[in-house]
C-alpha cells in the first residue's frame, strides 16, 4: 500500500519505509529557527502580509475597500489551508493564483479586491527579500554567538604562549588569545557585510507586470504621486523605508548575489578557523567537544576525530560554491525579466541560508567548548625555543657593531645544521652552537634568557585586550542592540520567523 509520508501508517512504518528524498540541510543540519523562515508557513503568511499592506494602503488611498473586507484578511492571515492551495495549482498551474483563491475563500469580503494592480511578483519577490532580511538577522545573530565563544577563548588565553607558524613551519610564538582574535577579526568583518547588506536591502514595492507601475497609476486616475504614496505606505507596513528605485518585472537579481556572496563570506572565515582547529588537533594542541559515549571510528576506537571542524569545512564549501548561482542568473536575465531564474533561487538560496545557519552553530559550539591542552602546547613550543631566539640574537650582536649580513649567514649555518640533528634524532646543540661563534657574542645562559616564551610574543596580549576592548565587545552589543529592535517589531511575521535566535546554546535546534 503506498502511503503518504505524513501519514499515521507512514510514521509508524518508520524510517525504512520512507522512500521520501529529505534534505539533509532540513534533516540534520540547520535549525528550526532558520528552516521556519524557508517553510511554506513563513513564505504564503508573508504573501498574506503583503495582500493585507496593499489593500489598506489603497483604501487609504481612496479605493472603495470596505473595511469588513481588511479585517476578514486580518483574521485569516495564518489560517492556510496549504492542501487546498495545492489542489488549485494542480488546476490552474500558477501557485499565485491558486493562493489568492484560498485567501478569498478564506477572507470572502476581500475577493473582489484581492491582488488589484498588482502581478506575480509582488507577492513572490517582495517575500523573498522578506526572507532574506529575517534569515540574515539569524545569521548576524549566530555569527555573532561564534564570536563570543571565541572572546571568551581569546580572554583566558590571552598570555598562553604558543608556536606560530607560516607555510605550516614553525615561526615565531603567538599567543593562542591572538590566533583566536585573528578568527574574530574574520568575523567581524563578516558582521560589517552583514550590516551593510540588511541597511541596504529594499523592497521591490509596487511595479507591475514590466516595472512601470502602470496598473497602479490606471487605480490612482493617473495621480502620480499617489501611486508614489501607495508604494510608500506598503514599504511601511512591511517594515522597509523604501524600494529599489526602478526595476523590471523583479527587484535587481543582483541582490541575491549580493546577499549569497555575504554568506560565502561567512563560510570563508568558519572554514578557515575549522582548517586551523583541524591543524593543531594534529598536533594535540586544541581538542573540539567531545561527547562521553561519542565514537570516532567504527575501526579504530582510540581516535577522537575534529568531525564538527570537518563538517563545518564540508558545508562552508557547499556555500561558496552557491554564491555563483545567482552572480549566473543575474547575468543571464533578459531584457524587464525570464523565468530561469525561479527555479535556481528556489534551490540556492534557501541552501545557502541553511547551510550557513549550520555552520555557524557548528562554530559556536567548537569554540564553546575548545580545550586548549596548555601543556602540549608549552612542550611543543619548548623544543622549539632555541630556534626562535635567532632574531633576537641577531638584533643584539647587531646593535654590538657587527655586520648584519654576516651576522644572519653564521646564525643561518648554525640553524640549519642543528635542524638537521634534530631531523636525524641527535639533541639539536642549537644553544651551544651559538654560544661558541665568538662573532655572534651571545653565552649560553643569555641565549635561554632570549628564549624564554614572555620575550618572544611582543604585544600579543595587549593586542587581545584591546581587540577585545576596542572591537569585539562594542560589536556584540551593536549586533544585541540590532536584534532587540527586530524583535520588538516581530509580531509583523508569521509565528515563529523571529523567535529563538540563540546562537550557541544547545538544544533541539543545535544540530551538533
Amino acid at each position: 500500500m503506498d502511503v503518504d509520508a505524513t501519514s499515521p501508517e507512514k510514521r509508524a512504518a518508520g524510517p525504512a519505509a520512507d522512500h521520501r528524498y529529505r534534505h539533509p540541510l532540513a534533516a540534520r543540519y540547520a535549525s528550526r529557527e532558520m528552516e521556519r523562515i524557508f517553510a511554506p508557513s513563513f513564505r504564503f503568511g508573508t504573501w498574506r502580509r503583503l495582500w493585507l499592506a496593499l489593500a489598506e494602503a489603497q483604501r487609504e488611498a481612496g479605493l472603495n475597500i470596505p473595511a469588513s473586507a481588511l479585517a476578514e484578511m486580518r483574521a485569516a492571515l495564518d489560517d492556510i489551508d496549504l492542501a487546498a492551495a495545492a489542489k488549485y495549482e494542480q488546476r490552474f498551474r500558477h501557485d499565485v493564483m491558486a493562493h489568492v483563491h484560498v485567501f478569498g475563500e478564506a477572507a470572502p469580503s476581500a475577493r473582489p479586491f484581492l491582488h488589484l494592480g498588482a502581478t506575480s511578483a509582488f507577492v513572490a519577490d517582495n517575500t523573498d527579500i522578506v526572507q532574506h532580511r529575517a534569515a540574515m538577522a539569524l545569521v548576524r545573530d549566530r555569527t555573532a554567538a561564534a564570536v563570543e565563544a571565541l572572546a571568551r577563548v581569546a580572554e583566558e588565553h590571552r598570555a598562553t604562549a604558543t608556536l606560530a607558524y607560516t607555510h605550516f613551519q614553525p615561526a615565531q610564538p603567538t599567543t593562542v588569545g591572538k590566533r583566536a582574535s585573528l578568527w574574530m577579526q574574520d568575523l567581524l568583518l563578516d558582521l560589517e557585510d552583514i550590516g551593510h547588506r540588511m541597511r541596504s536591502l529594499r523592497l521591490r514595492g509596487l511595479r507591475g507586470t514590466t516595472g512601470t507601475q502602470a496598473s497602479f497609476l490606471q487605480l490612482c486616475g493617473g495621480d502620480h504621486g499617489k501611486v508614489a504614496q501607495l508604494e510608500a505606505a506598503v514599504c511601511r507596513r512591511l517594515g522597509f523605508d523604501s524600494a529599489y528605485p526602478v526595476s523590471g518585472q523583479t527587484y535587481p537579481r543582483k541582490v541575491d548575489y549580493a546577499m549569497l556572496s555575504c554568506l560565502a563570506g561567512v563560510a570563508a572565515s568558519t572554514s578557515k578557523m575549522a582548517h586551523d582547529i583541524r591543524l593543531l588537533a594534529h598536533l594535540r594542541e586544541v581538542e573540539e567537544p567531545f561527547e562521553t559515549e561519542q565514537v570516532g571510528s567504527s575501526a579504530m576506537p582510540y581516535k577522537r576525530n575534529p568531525m564538527r571542524s570537518e563538517r563545518i569545512c564540508a558545508l562552508a564549501r557547499h556555500v561558496a560554491v552557491l554564491a555563483a548561482d545567482p552572480a549566473h542568473t543575474a547575468a543571464t536575465q533578459w531584457l524587464e525579466r525570464t523565468l530561469d531564474d525561479s527555479a535556481n533561487k528556489r534551490l540556492a538560496v534557501p541552501d545557502a541560508y541553511m547551510a550557513t545557519d549550520a555552520v555557524l552553530l557548528l562554530a559556536a559550539n567548537v569554540a564553546g567548548g575548545l580545550r586548549i591542552n596548555t601543556r602540549v602546547v608549552a612542550s611543543n613550543l619548548a623544543a622549539h625555543l632555541p630556534f626562535m631566539a635567532l632574531e633576537s640574537v641577531l638584533m643584539e650582536a647587531s646593535a654590538l657593531g657587527g655586520d648584519r649580513q654576516d651576522l644572519h649567514e653564521r646564525i643561518r649555518v648554525h640553524a640549519l645544521e642543528a635542524a638537521r640533528r634534530a631531523t636525524e634524532g641527535e639533541d639539536p646543540g642549537l644553544v651551544e652552537r651559538i654560544a661558541a661563534d665568538e662573532a655572534l657574542g651571545t653565552s649560553a645562559e643569555e641565549m635561554r634568557r632570549l628564549a624564554e616564551p614572555g620575550r618572544l610574543v611582543g604585544r600579543a596580549p595587549e593586542q587581545v585586550d584591546e581587540f577585545l576592548a576596542e572591537h569585539v565587545r562594542p560589536a556584540l552589543l551593536r549586533a544585541r542592540e540590532a536584534r532587540a529592535e527586530e524583535q520588538a517589531a516581530s509580531a509583523l511575521w508569521p509565528s515563529g520567523a523571529t523567535q529563538d535566535r540563540g546562537g550557541g546554546d544547545p538544544g533541539e535546534d543545535v544540530r551538533v
